[in-house]
């Protein structure tokens, strides 16, 4: 473990639902990186890809209709403009912020994939939701093709899988930059989630949670730190009622038994805590922090947000 690595997984929060929301708020999160920069930390970041990945699906999917000689982009390509698209904004807004402050540290974001099973259960249980709204007739025809579709609010959306991330195939790049004193913008969105076919690696159609790829990338670069950015201070269980708890410093039995009894919601709470038992639990002096993105330095050194510990 090199003590000063750490690994920040920034959520939708930081960038938006459009484009001038995202040119906005990568400000923000410019500026928690560069007050991680001045305390002198090796960064690398990934990051969350919804909803953009979804408007390049669903731009792609449109132009392919008005232009039946052009194929719909799959989702693997999808992602790979998503990580391209988020890190440029996000890059140039950290090497502002980092210039404005009298520090120059190179800032790069790189393409990456990231390999996943083709016999995840996930692949049988999409939870992903993607894309445009769709009449029942279109719906049809995407079931049709072999996709999953979901009602949704008196419409039809199609929904894909999600499964585990395995491995990271740039991740030899990514400790290289760090080596050198970058600041790395990695497997953004999750990766682009890839099948592994012998010299061939073949885009599977899925969308990867991207707290569990953050814990992944923070075990491979062996940082001591795993830092997931939200818009809140704390996690909260029990919210709105009389019982109601802001998770400070908490074991990993805390967090497992907290797991035991539902506390968390499936698709947004739940991956952060069990991203952060993941990483904990994967080697010694490791602490992950869940807090709010303006409290990023605070959190690192843990003075602020929910945190686990390992022993």
């Amino acid at each position: 473990m090199k003590n000063n690595i750490i690994t920040v997984a920034l959520g939708r929060n930081a960038f938006g639902d459009t484009f001038p929301e995202q040119h906005e708020r990568v400000k923000i999160a410019a500026r928690a990186i560069a007050d991680l920069a001045e305390a002198k930390y090796e960064i690398v970041i990934t990051h969350s890809n919804g909803p953009q990945v979804g408007t390049i699906q669903t731009a792609m999917a449109e132009f392919s209709r008005l232009d039946t000689s052009q194929t719909v982009a799959p989702m693997s390509v999808c992602g790979a403009m998503s990580q391209g698209y988020i890190g440029y904004d996000l890059q140039n807004a950290i090497r502002s912020e980092l210039l404005n402050r009298g520090i120059y540290k190179p800032v790069a974001t790189i393409i990456t994939q990231v390999r996943v099973d083709p016999f995840d259960s996930a692949f049988h249980n999409p939870t992903k939701v993607i894309g445009r709204r769709m009449s029942k007739e279109e719906a049809e025809l995407e079931e049709k093709k072999g996709n999953y579709v979901i009602e949704e609010d008196g419409a039809y959306r199609r929904i894909i899988a999600s499964p585990k991330p395995i491995d990271i195939y740039e991740i030899d790049s990514v400790k290289a930059l760090l080596d050198v004193g970058h600041i790395v913008i990695a497997a953004g969105g999750g990766g682009i989630p890839v099948l592994d076919q012998r010299t061939r690696l073949k885009g599977a159609s899925a969308i990867i949670e991207k707290d569990y790829t953050a814990a992944k990338l923070a075990d491979m670069v062996d940082a001591s730190t795993l830092l997931i950015l939200t818009d809140h201070d704390y996690m909260i269980i029990n919210k709105g009622e009389e019982n109601q708890r802001e998770l400070m410093e908490i074991t990993i039995e805390e967090a497992n038994a907290l797991i035991e009894e539902n506390k968390f919601k499936t698709l947004t709470k739940l991956p952060k805590i069990e991203a952060a038992i993941n990483f904990v639990e994967s080697g010694k002096n490791r602490t992950a922090v869940i807090t709010n993105i303006t409290k990023a330095k605070e959190g690192a050194l843990g003075k602020f947000g929910t945190i686990i510990k390992s022993k």
